[in-house]
């Protein structure tokens, strides 16, 4: 494309967001929710950590620059159930007694992996599931984005 090109690409952008369109704008929503278990990293020796504890919390993002007739990119409530669905697993459970992590070691790097690739299936076609972040406790937490 030459800078012409460009040029009046550029400025069918500019007309349509002076028309006051809104197509370009991108709207981020999360949910939080939170559960309690007991991990035991496997060390790179080998060795395991002491079994311990954490009141984990867990908030999934999405966004999307489409909304409903309700200007909603997804209702809270719906999203809420799903992610609470998938953390009910891990409530009041050791995290290594589950069939994922008996083949990841329980990090929250892969907590956040984990709870990221079962919510995803359920997220709308027009909206992006952009991070999960899993806090085990306040100033420690991982945030998965997906594939790069």
């Amino acid at each position: 494309m030459s800078i012409i090109g460009y040029s009046s690409t550029l400025k069918k952008a500019i007309e349509n967001l002076d028309k006051g369109r809104d197509s370009l704008d991108m709207l981020t929503v999360s949910v939080e929710t939170c559960f309690w278990a007991s991990h035991q990293l496997t060390l790179k020796d080998g060795s395991k950590e002491p079994l311990h504890s954490h009141n984990f919390s867990v908030k999934a993002e999405i966004s999307s620059n489409a909304v409903s007739d309700m200007g909603l990119v997804m209702d809270f409530r719906t999203l809420k159930a799903m992610l609470d669905n998938i953390v009910a697993e891990f409530d009041n459970r050791i995290l290594d007694s589950l069939e994922y992590f008996r083949q990841n070691n329980s990090t929250a790097e892969n907590v956040a992996k984990h709870i990221y690739r079962k919510l995803q299936p359920g997220i709308p076609k027009n909206v992006k599931l952009e991070a999960v972040r899993v806090t085990e406790e306040p100033g420690c937490a991982a945030k998965f984005t997906g594939p790069i």
